[in-house]
């Protein structure tokens, strides 16, 4: 499994950036209770998706995903950090070996006049 860190790229729109712990609902046999109590349980995370302006000669998106293949995943670390007005990190996210899922190339209207968006969905292994 091969492992890089991702060059810088500025987006538009990041979702995803959450986490959930599963509930497991436990009673023991000999509990004097009538009720179940409640656990923490696995975490899960969902899939992140991030959303640039399409910009001529920069395919960074679909290099990444031609990468993955049956049984070979090139995984990278992300900082995703929201910037001020002076593009200094307010606030920062790390993403553990984060892997692409899918990528969409803009929608293309010969009536339209819209922006040029492309769009990557990544797996990752946790945020912190």
């Amino acid at each position: 499994m091969q492992q890089r860190d991702l060059k810088p790229l500025y987006g538009t729109e990041i979702t995803g950036l959450d986490a959930e712990t599963e509930q497991i609902e436990y009673r023991e046999g000999n509990s004097p209770e009538f009720r179940k109590i409640k656990m923490p349980g696995m975490q899960k995370n969902s899939n992140i998706t991030m959303k640039r302006g399409t910009l001529p000669a920069d395919n960074e998106f679909f290099r990444w995903w031609n990468t993955v293949s049956l049984n070979t995943i090139e995984r990278r670390n992300l900082v995703i950090s929201l910037l001020n007005e002076k593009h200094e990190p307010v606030m920062v996210w790390n993403v553990k070996n984060a892997w692409p899922t899918k990528v969409q190339s803009t929608d293309l209207k010969a009536d339209g006049n819209e922006v040029a968006i492309e769009t990557i969905e990544v797996a990752h292994e946790g945020v912190k």
